[in-house]
Formats: C-alpha cells, sequence, structure tokens
C-alpha cells in the first residue's frame, strides 16, 4: 500500500553502561609549608612550589605497599617532583606514620649535605633546642702572642743570601762539604768554595764536627738545602780589612809575585793588587821587582768591581807624613815658584808656603825672599795625610813684620829658637780659644 509504505526496521537500542565500578577516593598528597628547623628555605619553597602546582590525576599512596608515582612517570612536570616522590617511595618509615602532617624536611629527609654537618663537631657546638647561634670571641680561646711569634721564629727559613750562618761539618765528599747550620737539610759548601787558595785534601781540611763560618751564596731549594761558601766569606772580610787599612791611610808590606806590561801584581789579605809601573819608585825595570817585598799604600779601593791598585810612591809620602806633627820645623828646598805660593821639597813629600804667610810685611814679589833651589826652614801649620797635604809658615819666625825682607838669613839662621817661641804663641792662641 502506498499510504502505509513499507515497514521501517526497528533500530536497535543503545546497549546500556555497564556499571562503573566504585571509585576509590584520591588521596591528597599534602605538604605542609611550615618553617622547618633551619633547613634550606630556599630549596624547601621551590620543591613545594614544584609539588603543589604538579597536576597528578592516579597518583595513589597505599599504607600496605608503599607510594604509586606511576602517574607521576609520564607527567611532563619538572624533575624536582619526581626526586621527590623517589624518596618517598623509599621511605619504609611512612609505613607506620602515614604521611598526615608531615613537613617538607620530613618527607624529603636529611640530604648528605645536612648529615655531615649535622654529625660533624662543629654542629655539635651549635645544636641546641632553641636553635640559638653560639658564638665565641678571640678572649674565649687561649691565645699566647708571644708563643705564637716565637713559633714563627723556629719555623724560619735558615739561610737567605749574604747571611753569615755558623755551624759543624757533618760529611766531607770529594765535590765538596756537608755543614749542619741549623736547617731543614745541611748545606753545601762546593770545593771551590771551601777557601782561598789551592786545598789538597779537603777530608783533612774539614773533618767531621769542625765548626766553620760560612757565608750563604744561594738560599734553599726545593729540598731545604742552601750553597755554602767559605771562599766568599773571607774575601767580604779580606774587602772590609783593606777597606779600613784604605781609610787610615795605612802603609803595607807586600811581596811582588808578577808582572805584566802594566806594573807588577801581588797578593793582600788573599786579594790580587795591582802596581801600575808610574807608582813604582824603580818603574823603569819593573820585571826586576818580582820577589821583592815593599811598602805600598792604597790608590783605589773598590769591592765592587774587585779592584784593589796599589802605589809604593805614595807609601813613601805617607811614611814621610807618619813622621811629621803640626808646629814642627822642617827644612827643604824650594822646587817650584807659583802665583800663590812656594812648593817646599821636604823629602819625599812637597810642602805649601803661601804666600800670605811668608812675611809679615808687604810683600810685592814672591822672588824677593826665596828664588827656586833655596833651602828654607819653615813650620809646620796644617798637615793632612789623606789628601797629601802640608802647610808651610815663615812669618811666624820672624820677630817683627817683615823681617824676612830685609834679614832672611838671620831669620833662617835663628828659625830653631824661634820656633819654640812661635809654638808656644800658638799654643796660648789655642788655649784662648778654647
Amino acid at each position: 500500500m502506498a499510504g502505509s509504505g513499507s515497514p521501517q526496521p526497528k533500530k536497535p537500542n543503545p546497549p546500556k553502561p555497564a556499571a562503573e565500578a566504585p571509585k576509590k577516593p584520591l588521596q591528597v598528597l599534602h605538604i605542609s609549608r611550615r618553617e622547618t628547623q633551619k633547613v634550606d628555605e630556599k630549596t624547601s619553597a621551590i620543591a613545594s612550589s614544584e609539588v603543589t602546582n604538579a597536576n597528578i590525576p592516579n597518583a595513589e599512596v597505599n599504607k600496605s605497599s608503599g607510594t604509586n608515582n606511576e602517574g607521576l612517570k609520564g607527567s611532563p612536570k619538572s624533575n624536582a617532583s619526581n626526586k621527590i616522590f623517589e624518596k618517598l617511595s623509599e621511605r619504609t618509615d611512612l609505613d607506620e606514620k602515614g604521611i598526615e602532617g608531615l613537613t617538607m624536611a620530613d618527607l624529603i629527609g636529611p640530604s648528605d649535605q645536612n648529615n655531615n654537618y649535622r654529625s660533624s663537631p662543629v654542629k655539635k657546638s651549635f645544636r641546641d633546642q632553641d636553635q640559638e647561634f653560639i658564638s665565641r670571641s678571640v678572649d674565649d680561646f687561649d691565645f699566647d702572642e708571644d708563643a705564637f711569634l716565637a713559633a714563627l721564629d723556629e719555623n724560619e727559613p735558615i739561610g737567605n743570601t749574604g747571611e753569615i750562618a755558623k755551624g759543624k761539618v757533618i760529611a766531607a765528599e770529594s765535590d765538596g762539604v756537608y755543614v749542619d747550620i741549623g736547617g731543614k737539610a745541611p748545606g753545601f759548601m762546593p770545593k771551590s768554595e771551601c777557601g782561598l787558595g789551592v786545598i789538597t785534601n779537603i777530608k783533612e781540611r774539614f773533618p767531621t764536627g769542625l765548626e766553620v763560618e760560612v757565608l750563604v751564596t744561594r738560599e734553599q731549594n726545593a729540598d731545604g738545602m742552601v750553597t755554602i761558601s767559605c771562599r766568599a766569606l773571607a774575601l767580604r772580610k779580606s774587602w772590609d780589612k783593606v777597606t779600613e787599612l784604605a781609610k787610615e791611610g795605612k802603609v803595607v808590606q807586600i811581596k811582588i809575585n808578577g808582572f805584566n806590561r802594566g806594573g807588577v801584581t801581588c797578593d793582600l789579605e788573599g786579594l790580587r793588587g795591582f802596581i801600575p809601573r808610574s807608582q813604582l819608585q824603580d818603574g823603569s825595570d819593573h820585571e826586576s821587582q818580582v820577589g821583592k817585598t815593599i811598602g805600598v799604600a792604597f790608590l783605589e779601593v773598590n769591592p765592587d768591581t774587585r779592584k784593589l791598585v796599589l802605589s809604593e810612591k805614595k807609601a813613601a809620602i805617607a811614611v814621610r807624613f807618619a813622621e811629621l806633627e803640626v808646629g814642627q820645623l822642617v827644612e827643604g828646598q824650594v822646587a817650584a815658584i807659583k802665583p800663590y805660593g812656594y812648593f817646599i821639597d821636604l823629602g819625599g813629600v812637597s810642602g805649601l808656603l803661601h804666600q800670605s804667610v811668608v812675611t809679615g810685611g808687604s810683600l810685592r814679589s814672591l822672588k824677593e825672599v826665596f828664588v827656586q833651589g833655596d833651602l828654607v826652614k819653615a813650620l809646620i801649620t796644617e798637615l793632612d795625610p789623606g789628601r797629601g797635604r802640608i802647610g808651610l809658615n815663615t812669618a811666624l819666625l820672624e820677630s817683627q813684620p817683615g823681617e824676612l825682607l830685609v834679614e832672611k838669613e838671620t831669620v833662617m839662621a835663628e828659625a830653631a829658637e824661634r820656633a819654640q817661641k812661635a809654638r808656644n804663641t800658638l799654643k796660648r792662641e789655642e788655649e784662648k780659644q778654647e
């Protein structure tokens, strides 16, 4: 039938949904953010924030089997949450306690650093019920400043370069000597530094137990050993002695042991000295002087350049100076006439008779009184061995000013008597000045 049409097939009824199994109530992990006992607050805050903000829909904490963090494994959250739950799964003490009311410090447990800190002796002095910081001042400790300084002195390195040290020989080898100078290790003295000159038998020269004085030439190495020298110390003492002799203007006796084109050589206090040909009394045949002993004075002494120059002629002057004194009457020959006075040869040394002290009268020309070659008697009024100067005076020999201009022979003949009166006069004037 057209009106009724064909019967429509019945639609199947949708299946009734199966009864859902009752869902277990989710246990929410509650993390307290209350203040912990002096743990790192920044770390606790960061870790707590990570856990609080994490969405963990399927996580269950089973008291009998521990915690289930399978839902956490698939979560894209940070590793901080994973580490926290891994630690929770390893905690067996939560079976009985549960997790209610636990703090972050309880959940995470003590870190290795905290464990070390708590077990260290330092923690014991700070562990207190009220977590008070116990402080101690320097005055609370036993501190002895004198003992501290003494300890520093005992541990001070021994043997600085240029330092003189004393010690005892502990061993003598073919290449040198070992000396105990009080350091960590003995000082070593090479054979070439054992002394001045040649040492044929080093063991006889330095027997064990011999006390020696040495100079440190090189500071200690990695083994604490310093290099020392008897030779360097002897040379230093020699230069000091020679320098002092030169300052005093002394004359020393030396033996000539060699020569070269410029002069001769000698040995003085272990030092090599040189005498130029011009400073020898007989410099024309200086080779023949080898082996002779002569007196010399010092021209130049320089330890820095190791230069020692001597003079035989200057020694003669020094000897002559030693024979002279202020107020002494001397006789010499006029060697030269200069505009300012006469140079008088006194036998190896020259004295200056200045024009101002020739006479008390008016002197128009020096040649009015003396000419070159004349014998002159005069008083010494100045003596300077260091500079080789001798000051002479003839005006003191006059009975009245200008007497030398008219009665020169009389003045010179009575010079000895007049010199005594002049000395007495000079002495009285010195006493008045004092």
